[in-house]
This record gives C-alpha cells, structure tokens and sequence, in this order.
C-alpha cells in the first residue's frame, strides 16, 4: 500500500476489538461467516482475532488467513502484545494468508506506564523498537499501536513513533484507547504526528477510538483532514464499553460528502470517485448478520442501519419524501443494500429458485445448510403468503448459527389467557439423545416456557434481555427473538426466527443454554487435561 493514499482504508476489527463487547463471544464457524461478508463488503484489512489469547482464537485467525485471505482478498491481520510468544504466534496464524499483517501495540501514556506495565520512557522505547524489528522477520506488513496514544505526551509519543518506523512499521496507528478526546484534538494530534515525526512519509497514518463520548466517528473524521488514512472501525460500532467507531457511519459520511472531503485527500472538489473500496451496497446486510451472530440488538435510531433511518412519521416529512426524497434524504436507502419489500419467492417455488435466491443476496451455503434452510423456508411459506428477501435473510441467518449442538428443543405447547394461570410443556432431547419432558406455570407464556426449559436443562442461569422484533409488517410478520444469559461474569446470547413468537422464544433461549453449556463443558475439559 502507498504511504500516502488517495483514498482511506478501511481495517475492520469487529472479529477483534467488537467480540471484545459483553455477549458477542463468536464461535470460529461464526467469525468465518462474518470474514466472509467483510470480503464481500470489502474492507481492506480484516483483524481476525488476539492469535495468542487461547486455541480458540489463534485457529479463528488461521482458518480466516486460510479461506478469506486469497490473492484478491483482504490483508489478514492478527494482534500481539509487544512480546515475542505473542509476535510468533500471530506471525503463525496469518501464514495461510497470501497478504498477511502483524499488529503490536505497547501503551505509551505516563499513566499507563506507571501502573500497568512499570516501566520506564526508556524501557518502552526500547521494548517498541526491539518487538517491531522481530515482527518484521516474518512479514513486512508491519503495524504499531501506541496505546492510550490520546492521553500520551506528545513529545514522547514522536520518538515512539519515529523509532518504530525505522525499525519496520508500515502502519502506525493512533488509538484513542479509553474515548477522551474530542474532534480538534484528536485532529492536532494526527496534526502535530504528521509534523514532527521525520519519517512519517514511510508509514501510513491509522487510527482507532472508543465512543465513550459519542465521539469516535466525528474523531475519525477530523484525523483525516489531518493526514490520517487507515480508519479501524467496527460493523454496528460494537467494541468494549460504549463501543468502537461504527464502519457504516464512516463509509457513509465519506461516500455522501465526498466532495468536502475531496480536497484532503488531494483530489479535485468535484470528483465522484469513491474515498473508500467499500461496496456500500453490502452494509445492511453485513450489519444484520453481525447483529444476529453477536446477539447485539441495532437500535432503531442508529444512523445509517437503525430501522428507523430511512423512516418518516411527521407529515410535512411525509409529504416532502412523496414529492422528492431529497428534502429529507441525503441518502438512498438502496445505496446501503436496503431495498422495498418484495415478494421474492412462495410456497410453490422450488430449490434451485430458492439457491439462486440466496445467492443473489450474498448467501454461500453448503448444501446440508441449504437443504435445512428450504425446509424452513417451505414451512414459513405454508403459513405466510409473501415471502421476502428480509424473511429469507431472518430464516437463513436464524438456521446457520453455529450453536453447540447439545440440548435440542422438541416441542413446546402453552396454555394461557385474561383468566388462567400461563402453562407451558416444553420436551427437549438431551446430549446423551434422551427426550425429557417438563411443565411449568409463569406470569406470562414465555415466562412460563423458560421456567419449563430451566427444569428440563438445570443449567444456572440469569436472563438479563429478552428483545422481540418484527422482520416485517404485518400480522403474519416472522419475529425475531434475542436471548442473552449471564453465568458467572460472562454472557451468552440466543436468537430464533420464527412466523410463532413463543417457538422463537423457546428456540432463542435454548441456543443461549447451548452456549452456556458448551463452555462449561469445555472449561471442565480444561480442568481434567491439566
């Protein structure tokens, strides 16, 4: 890549920093779906995963390296401490890659140096210059992190990078770690980089924020007037605490005010060239695959991808939109991939209109999830008369989730109305393939039906969310339910579509015990083995 693009690219860490978001723990057939979509969407580099962090998450970025990272693929990038074991193992996570990238990342800021790693300027100085030179032994495509970058002294903050870079960094990245700054200084920041380091011109400029402040994206923006040209963002602005810089919002400020960003980038005003590689055309899609996978309900208010961002209820809206949809709009709602309802497919089409429907929605499915998905596409189809491309994606998504394939739900029946106690009968077939059968009374149906589960699985538990959402309007519409469960410190989550709200309860909360389950299983393994 040139040091000085003529365009911004996009480094995409949800598989990385937005998994790192409470409850959005993905399993390795999980990340590869979304490193899939990522390719489609076409982001630049993919930040897989921490290689050195567990198995789990060194064979994720190794199998991603292996099946995303093609001749005309993403670059691959795995994460590593400033540390030699942390370095070698990412080095051996992205081999199968054609363009692989190691980042390192030291903390820079004086508090941070003084409570975390207890060292000294001296020391990280060193230490930077040291594991970045190592780093380089195994590829070229070389990042370095100074982290807590926004509360560092930037004098300090020079000679890190100027070191760095002469030891092999290509890419230096500027994170504000913990979400404090704000737009102008975070601009003078990425100003005052570009000024007094000497040799800055041989490393693209990078940065990474949290929105703690609701800042991240505006962040972001301000660097790149300022010399920045790698922005590292997440699909929904998923990340630790309040979240990362959300990839649609930047994509699309990008793309709908190109022409004021134009000059900084040194291109003429008027140009219409695209400022990113992104196909803008794949955000929704990519965003609710991310929302069904993580369990990370998409406010409807959110810009760009929220249910609501093309929505119009006040009547001199209304009229406007009829009339012209730019007094309203500033952007098409299809540029993001979201197109009108349409009856795509009913109950007499057969498989290959089905497959070739999927595909053209971006679907590569192996035929058994293909054979699964038409069974539950042929028997939404008996009970609802339109089928669209968004039932479809809800039906798909909902029968390729890679859940541990432990209890399974056989059948559930609920009893309930104004003046009678909510029943439920719920039978589940156990990982050892017995059927077990239970009941219980609730305060309402699903209450009734998660209490029957309960006694039937005898996993402790406590549901922190429940969320119910509409695919579609109307009264046949498919609901989409969202589970999330808390064990001890961690959370699992569930989802389940289905034409009937109380099945994809039942079904929603059974993958969340699956979850759970399965990594309690796995931690006892652990325990035995050592």
């Amino acid at each position: 890549m040139k040091t000085n693009p003529e365009r911004i690219i996009i480094f995409d860490t949800t598989l990385r920093d937005g998994e790192q978001c409470p409850g959005a723990t993905l399993n390795i057939e999980e990340k590869l779906t979304i490193a899939k979509q990522l390719a489609r969407l076409g982001v630049d580099i993919i930040e897989a995963g921490f290689a050195f962090a567990s198995a789990g998450d060194f064979e994720a970025v190794s199998k991603i390296a292996q099946t995303v990272g093609t001749e005309n693929g993403p670059v691959i990038c795995s994460l590593a401490r400033a540390k030699q074991d942390d370095i070698k193992a990412a080095a051996e996570a992205i081999k199968p890659a054609v363009k692989g990238r190691i980042h390192t990342f030291l903390a820079t800021s004086d508090i941070h140096l003084k409570y975390k790693l207890r060292k000294t300027r001296e020391e990280v100085l060193s230490i930077a210059e040291e594991m970045v030179a190592y780093a380089k032994s195994f590829t070229h495509d070389i990042e370095f992190s100074p982290e807590d970058a926004g509360r560092s002294d930037p004098e300090f903050l020079y000679q890190v990078l100027e070191r760095v870079i002469a030891a092999g960094a290509t890419t230096v990245n500027i994170p504000d770690t913990v979400g404090y700054t704000t737009p102008s200084e975070f601009g003078g920041l990425i100003k005052g980089i570009k000024a007094n380091v000497p040799n800055i011109d041989q490393a693209i400029i990078s940065v990474h924020g949290h929105n703690d402040l609701g800042l991240a994206v505006a962040n972001f923006l301000e660097a790149v007037k300022n010399g920045a040209r790698q922005l590292e963002c997440t699909i929904n602005g998923i990340g630790e605490r309040a979240g990362n810089a959300a990839l649609e919002e930047l994509v699309m400020a990008l793309h709908v005010r190109r022409q004021y960003f134009n000059p900084f980038l040194g291109r003429d005003v008027d140009s219409e060239a695209a400022l990113t590689n992104i196909d803008t055309k794949q955000i929704y899609k990519t965003s609710r695959l991310v929302s069904n996978l993580t369990g990370m309900l998409v406010q409807p208010n959110k810009a760009i991808v929220g249910t609501n961002a093309f929505a119009h209820e006040s009547g001199i809206h209304q009229d406007g939109v009829l009339k012209n949809k730019l007094t309203y709009e500033i952007m098409d709602a299809q540029s993001i991939g979201l197109t009108e309802n349409q009856i795509v497919l009913g109950k007499h089409s057969g498989r290959n209109a089905f497959r070739t429907r999927l595909k053209e929605l971006g679907f590569e499915m192996s035929d058994n999830d293909l054979n699964k998905a038409f069974v539950r596409f042929k028997e939404v189809a008996d009970k609802k008369k339109e089928i669209t491309d968004w039932d479809l994606e809800a039906l798909v998504n909902d029968e390729i989730q890679q859940t541990p394939d432990l209890f399974k739900l056989e059948l559930v029946q609920v009893s309930c109305g104004s003046n009678s106690s909510p029943t439920a009968t719920v039978t589940l077939r156990n990982p050892q393939g017995e059927e077990l059968t239970d009941a219980a009374i609730g305060t309402g149906p699903v209450d009734a039906v998660y209490k029957a589960i309960n006694r039937v699985v005898n996993v402790p538990n406590n549901l922190i969310e429940f969320s119910v959402q509409s695919v579609t309007a109307g009264i046949d519409a498919i609901g989409e339910v969202t589970i999330r469960l808390k064990y001890e410190d961690k959370i699992y989550s569930g989802r389940s579509a289905n034409t009937d709200i109380i099945v994809a309860s039942a079904q929603a909360y059974v993958n969340a015990l699956n979850k759970l389950y399965g990594a309690l299983l796995n931690k006892q393994k652990q325990q035995v083995t050592a």
